[in-house]
């Protein structure tokens, strides 16, 4: 007809709509022309879209962990495997160990000081990482900067510069330790473990800055299952030369992580990044039939099949998370991310989290 769309384009584009749901929110920004106040900002994500909704979702499951933490549970078992935590919920944090390179590294110490978290998994260097930084700084470099150069230069890059230096220095912190810890085997049948190894380490750099200082004096145990990959690994190969003889028990490590999830009331997982770290804490949660709560926090995808990339829906299908949790995936670089979440969250309720650490 003259003056007309064709019908069937019109029928195509003005399709009459079916009425959705009255729960759902409307799409709505942070509107700066009422001032600038960084806690409505933040709230204003959960309606903005995106990402952006992914981490208001994020803040909410994380102060559900916190909430159902605040919960008392009285003690019921004597025996160290199966004692349950005197936590609501028992929060396990997992990240890898660039976060610890970063200034992350500063947000995860507030959490270990203030005893915010129960359990954490990480990487040798996540481990590494922080105690070098008690002995030598890093810097901020580029990307772009040459390797071949760097190389001969003996400074090591990612983003952040870490000179050789830094590594020699902690060769003549450690070696010493791992002496002593050699003679403790021999003389007094000390049985080590990686975490047990970490929470010596932690003891012996004494240094309020350091994460794993934090992890000693607030009894956090740390599990790291593949501790020797990195440059604790190289200063342990090296030292087997000289002193031959130590011994990392790791199955006593997977049934202590395990029964941390299996006796708890109930778990959160928060996990920066992917691989080992990952999988490691949904595999511990697999043993009590799935987390509770749980928030990732990383740039992979699925498409390929890893761990690291795969939703959290995934994780549902195994066990690794309950079938009626509301588990949140941000698809986010974790420096940006984490420490908006700490803000809205465990900072937030900083007052009574450590009211509860003091009552303790």
């Amino acid at each position: 007809m003259a003056g007309q769309a064709p019908p069937v384009a019109r029928a195509a584009v003005l399709k009459e709509s079916a009425p959705l749901p009255d729960h759902l929110p409307q799409i709505r920004g942070y509107d700066f022309n009422q001032g600038l106040n960084h806690r409505a900002l933040l709230q204003s994500f959960i309606t903005t879209g995106f990402q952006a909704s992914s981490f208001g979702l994020a803040v909410q499951e994380i102060n559900k962990m916190i909430e159902k933490r605040l919960e008392p549970v009285q003690e019921e078992c004597e025996d160290s495997d199966s004692r349950q935590s005197t936590s609501g919920c028992t929060i396990f944090l997992g990240y890898t160990s660039n976060l610890i390179s970063s200034g992350v590294r500063e947000s995860i110490r507030y959490l270990t000081q203030h005893k915010m978290v129960d359990v954490i998994v990480t990487t040798a260097g996540g481990i590494e990482e922080d105690l070098i930084k008690c002995l030598a700084p890093t810097f901020l470099g580029e990307f772009s900067l040459k390797g071949k150069e760097l190389r001969q230069q003996g400074i090591n890059r990612h983003v952040i510069l870490v000179p050789n230096e830094n590594y020699c220095k902690f060769e003549d912190w450690l070696m010493p330790i791992l002496d002593q810890m050699v003679l403790e085997q021999k003389t007094e049948g000390t049985h080590w473990t990686p975490s047990k190894m970490i929470h010596r380490l932690g003891k012996e750099i004494n240094n309020p800055d350091s994460v794993y200082y934090w992890a000693y004096k607030n009894d956090i145990p740390v599990f790291s299952p593949a501790l020797t990959d990195g440059s604790l690994g190289d200063m342990i190969y090296f030292h087997s030369y000289k002193n031959p003889g130590l011994v990392l028990d790791i199955v006593e490590d997977i049934r202590r992580l395990n029964s941390k999830a299996v006796f708890a009331k109930s778990t959160g997982m928060i996990i920066l990044g992917g691989g080992l770290v990952k999988h490691h804490i949904a595999n511990a949660n697999l043993m009590r039939n799935g987390a509770d709560f749980a928030v990732f926090v990383n740039t992979g995808q699925e498409f390929d099949g890893s761990d690291s990339g795969a939703r959290p829906d995934e994780a549902v299908s195994w066990g690794k998370i309950r079938m009626d949790a509301s588990p949140v995936k941000v698809y986010a670089d974790a420096s940006l991310v984490f420490t908006l979440l700490v803000a809205e969250t465990f900072a937030h309720n900083a007052s009574r989290l450590i009211q509860e650490k003091k009552s303790d």
